[in-house]
């Protein structure tokens, strides 16, 4: 049960059970990964699993500016520089496959298209990374979607066995699909959002988890259900997701579907400590331990990662209670590259400069120190 022991994740095995959590850092000019992005994740390959920042499967996929993508051939070889380094290492990467439907901008879109949607209500309070009218890149409010023709959301699909195609291509070791914090897969599973009367439709639970199923299934028909994760934020209320009665039900449902499919893992982002209406901070986690129960019941043999507000000590706890399989930490990774070795050995953390998390170049990205002592 040791963290810090190996595991077998679907088809891939990991040095230990930490996962490094998927998080942006918008430091890709032409949005390819480079020689940067490859020394940023190689200095991080000593934990169990890399999740690579989200990676958009298509220029309509995208939401913000210098993100990396898996969808042009020079972004795969870019991608592939990154997973040459991580393995030569030991390392393990997973590519976070990312369409954000709604959470974008017409300065993105080719074109100047509209985003796309499950809907065409604007996500509204939300923000893009895109060119301000003065044409400099900046936070923007997101634009006006366009709903997706029930033909058009097969071409989606069919986008996304492409870019887990696209991934393998590259060197990854797998997939995580994403489908949290109010991005295209989220805007179909929540009925306040999801508007539709076809069968993607929100008149009943089934039509709302249809489009998700199908994209698992064509990304399992094309590289194995054994590289497969996805990542799932209920009760997250990122980019305009309004709670909703049901959450408990939708996602009990999804991980029965996704336990019966045999993919790798569910990774759940715990946004419950920041969104979810309790009094108390024992009220939320037994929330969370409410909830995990639940998709745990229905995983199977399929693993669940649990990342958000982690210490060594609660991540040791979940996993011995058997609530959790692995250890997602994100923000702890910045500064402390090493984090592993340090959490291992008690050795103090970093803290990292907010002010460097995206954009810009080498500082706050590649310069944090290893613990030396």
């Amino acid at each position: 049960m040791s963290l810090f022991s190996a595991f077998q994740l679907g088809d891939t095995v990991l040095r230990n059970r930490f996962v490094m959590a998927p998080m942006t850092r918008s430091r890709s000019p032409g949005d390819v990964a480079n020689a940067l992005t490859a020394l940023y994740y190689t200095q991080r390959a000593s934990t169990g699993l890399i999740v690579s920042e989200g990676t958009p499967i298509s220029r309509e996929g995208q939401g913000y500016l210098f993100n990396p993508g898996i969808y042009t051939p020079e972004q795969i070889a870019g991608w592939r520089l990154v997973t040459d380094s991580v393995h030569s290492v030991g390392g393990k990467i997973f590519a976070q496959l990312w369409h954000v439907g709604r959470v974008s901008h017409t300065s993105i879109q080719e074109g100047g298209k509209a985003p796309v949607s499950s809907t065409s209500k604007t996500a509204e309070g939300a923000f893009a990374f895109g060119y301000a009218d003065n044409g400099e890149p900046g936070f923007v409010s997101t634009s006006q979607p366009q709903a997706l023709s029930s033909e058009a959301v097969g071409r989606v699909v069919r986008d996304f066995a492409q870019a887990a195609a696209n991934a393998i291509e590259a060197g990854f070791d797998g997939v995580e699909i994403h489908g949290a914090n109010g991005y295209l897969l989220e805007q179909f599973l929540n009925p306040k959002v999801n508007d539709r009367t076809d069968q993607y439709g929100a008149q009943n639970l089934d039509n709302r988890l249809r489009f998700v199923f199908e994209v698992v299934d064509a990304v399992c028909q094309r590289i194995g259900a054994g590289r497969v994760g996805i990542r799932f934020s209920p009760y997250g209320q990122l980019m305009d997701m309004p709670l909703y009665d049901e959450i408990d039900q939708t996602y009990s449902a999804l991980c029965a579907g996704l336990g019966e499919r045999g993919i790798a893992y569910v990774h759940v982002m715990d946004q419950t400590h920041f969104f979810l209406r309790a009094e108390t901070a024992v009220a939320r986690e037994d929330a969370l331990k409410a909830l995990l129960v639940s998709c745990r019941k229905g995983l199977k043999s399929t693993r669940l990662i649990l990342a958000g507000d982690l210490t060594l000590q609660r991540a040791q706890a979940l996993v011995a209670s058997g609530l959790i399989d692995l250890a997602g930490f994100g923000q702890p990774f910045i500064a402390n590259p090493d984090l592993v070795a340090r959490l291992e050995n008690g050795w103090p953390l970093a803290v990292a400069n907010k002010d460097t998390y995206y954009g810009g170049g080498a500082e706050g990205y590649i310069d944090y120190p290893p613990y030396l002592g």
